[in-house]
């Protein structure tokens, strides 16, 4: 019988060992945090408190900016802490619970951005129907199923990682519980485990992606044959925005998910990890709200309001 230690706790190495560097991406990451923060709570204050912010669009903006905040919270704090303090270790469960919510928020965060294409695609292709079709029900049925298909699918990526059995080494080769690097840990088969996770990541990426470019595919065709040269330039500087989002959250969690443990280079990963964990939760408020003249104005009357 082989004699195995089963592992009952991790140890994170986090992105660096220089303390030089630790401290700058310390006060990055607090910065970093601070304005996700700020952005993504006002981002929802704002939508709840001005009630012409209360359509579709704003509503699926509004868990949008919610979902962006528990992404970075489930992260972003302890890797500052672990900065801070040093403390890098982390026990078996509250790995398992730190990629449940991270996996099943970046699952729902997938889904709002298919849906708040197809919202953008009934309200350019269809404006005549869209307050018929686009309905509280509907929006509720859609902002629904976004965040029970992230869980029903965190649920999975977690049972699947951690029915694994860890008997190797317990230092896990990030600054967080991500999939990738806890299974490598593993002593046990994992062949299937990664089919999978492969299976699943593509299913839901590529079933959202496909929703986003044929919505944006189809309003692009409406847009030319619209005439008017301004109306072009608005819908295509919105669309590209929206793009940009997409493209930097989609790359990322392709290159993370879609390939085989083996060949993840870990100090790779963690850069990107950084991108798609803290950078883009960030950027949301800006990429898809402060852009737009009925949040700005909306701020501006509630400011002065408060004033």
């Amino acid at each position: 019988m082989e004699n195995r230690t089963e592992v009952t706790q991790f140890i994170l190495l986090g992105l660096t060992n220089d303390s030089g560097l630790q401290v700058s991406l310390f006060i990055t990451f607090l910065l970093i945090y601070t304005i996700t923060l700020v952005g993504n709570l006002g981002m929802i204050l704002l939508i709840l408190l001005d009630s012409r912010l209360h359509t579709p669009m704003y509503v699926f903006l509004g868990n949008l900016s919610l979902v962006d905040f528990c992404y970075s919270s489930a992260v972003t704090p302890k890797v500052i802490a672990g900065l801070l303090r040093g403390d890098k270790v982390m026990s078996y469960n509250d790995c398992a619970a730190q990629m449940f919510f991270v996996t099943g928020l970046a699952t729902v965060e997938n889904y709002l951005l298919a849906s708040m294409a197809y919202d953008r695609y009934e309200a350019v292709c269809k404006p005549l129907y869209y307050t018929t079709t686009m309905t509280t029900r509907m929006c509720a049925g859609l902002a629904i199923s976004c965040y029970a298909c992230g869980f029903l699918n965190a649920s999975i990526y977690t049972a699947d990682t951690f029915s694994l059995f860890f008997c190797k080494s317990n230092i896990v080769h990030h600054f967080f519980c991500d999939i990738p690097a806890v299974m490598v840990l593993s002593c046990s088969d994992r062949c299937v485990n990664e089919l999978v996770l492969v299976c699943v990541a593509s299913f839901n990426i590529f079933f959202a992606l496909i929703v986003i470019l044929i919505s944006y595919l189809l309003i692009f065709i409406t847009i030319l044959k619209i005439h008017s040269a301004a109306g072009h330039r608005k819908a295509i500087s919105t669309c590209a925005s929206h793009f940009i989002a997409v493209l930097i959250f989609y790359g990322t969690v392709i290159f993370m998910y879609m390939q085989p443990s083996s060949s993840h280079s870990m100090d790779t990963d963690k850069i990107v990890s950084v991108f798609y964990t803290m950078v883009i939760p960030m950027l949301n408020p800006l990429v898809y709200s402060l852009r737009n003249k009925e949040v700005k104005n909306s701020f501006t009357k509630i400011v002065f309001r408060v004033k």
